[in-house]
Formats: structure tokens, sequence, C-alpha cells
């Protein structure tokens, strides 16, 4: 049996967690070595498509060094099949109670979404201090981020929508800000054409990344 992981140790693994959308489960891992491969262990790969808990079975069962959890879960179903396919950790576009019960009584470490102070206010009443600004760019971004160390400063978040190369290391220079989120470590056309070499190329480029966060 794996090791528990809480959600900030999950967040402390990388500067970033890919998030990764498959349609076919024979990319899952092959995709995952390379990840594994340029010193990407945690693997957010989300429920978007229908093959996505498959997905997520066959990387648990096959490569128990990687850190495999569930995105895209919006209600306690998602969180109790992502459970059953071997997902350590869960991650949500948005929060309800219901979700952040669902994921207590099954002891995942969820990461919930949240985009406003109210929604922050709901996630940390129910006991979450470690949450995904999503969508981060589209919602205030580096600013917001900034707005909210004040009545927030305990908290610590995880930046994804709209983070690439380009402004990732200007989120992670943020004190609350812990990891981010991106897709750019799985280009489309690589996954489809099983280039995994660049993904591999494209995991090792994040580990720059380490040096842009504060203590």
């Amino acid at each position: 049996m794996a090791a528990q992981m809480t959600a900030l140790s999950i967040m402390q693994d990388a500067p970033v967690i890919p998030v990764i959308v498959l349609h076919n489960v024979e990319h899952a891992v092959p995709m995952a070595k390379a990840l594994l491969a340029g010193g990407i262990r945690v693997l957010e790969v989300t429920l978007r498509t229908p093959q996505g808990l498959a997905c997520i079975e066959a990387i648990a069962r096959q490569l128990p060094e990687a850190i495999v959890g569930a995105g895209t879960v919006r209600n306690a179903a998602d969180a109790a099949a992502a459970a059953l396919a071997g997902a350590r950790f869960a991650v949500s576009p948005g929060y309800t109670g219901k979700l952040g019960q669902a994921c207590r009584d099954l002891d995942l470490p969820l990461l919930p979404g949240v985009a406003t102070s109210s929604e922050i206010m709901m996630a940390q009443e129910d006991g979450f201090t470690e949450l995904k600004f999503f969508p981060a760019v589209q919602s205030g971004g580096i600013q917001m981020l900034k707005a909210w160390q004040g009545p927030f400063g305990e908290l610590r978040f995880c930046p994804t929508g709209g983070i690439s190369p380009g402004n990732a290391a200007e989120f992670l220079a943020l004190s609350n800000v812990v990891c981010v989120g991106g897709s750019w470590l799985l280009p489309a056309s690589a996954v489809e054409s099983g280039n995994w070499s660049l993904i591999t190329e494209l995991a090792q480029a994040t580990q720059a990344l380490r040096s842009s966060r504060t203590a």
C-alpha cells in the first residue's frame, strides 16, 4: 500500500502538476513513464474523457512510483470512482460541501477549485487550506493572488488555467503559490504520435522553475 499523502505534500513534489487529458488508454503508461523520466511524479489525469478512469487504473497498477490522481472531479460519484481506480488524490474545478465530505470519507486528498473569496471561505470552513485557483489567468491571475495574501495569508494555492512556460515563474514567485497546474507538458500532437522524448524534455525543463519559488 502506497503511503498516504496530504494535499500539501502532493503540491510540494514538483513545481508543475501536469493536467492530462487522454483519449487512448494505450497512451497512459508510456506517457506516465515519459513524465517520470523527466522528474514529474504527480500526474493529474482528468475525467474529461470516457477513458480517464481506465488510464488512472493502468498507471496506478503498472507504475506504483507515480503519484496518479484524478482531475475534473465534480461530485461524490466521481471521487468514489477515482479512488476505486487507484487515484491517490483528487482535483476539482470548483467546490461543494458534499464533494469535500466524500473525499474525507474516502481518505482521498482533495485540491478543491476556487475562483472567488466566497468560494475560498466555503472550502476553508470545511478544513481545506490548499486550493486550486481556477481558471487562474481568467479570474485575475497574479494580481488576484496578491490580493488574497492579506485576508487568506495562511492558505496555499495551485494556480491552473492559462499557465504557460512564459508566466509560470511569475506565479511560482508568489509566497502563497506552491505549484502550478499546466497542460503544456502534454502537447496533443506529441501524445497522439507517441513522441515521448519530447514530453520528457518538457518535464525536465520544469525543474528549473524550482528556483522561482520563495519560502
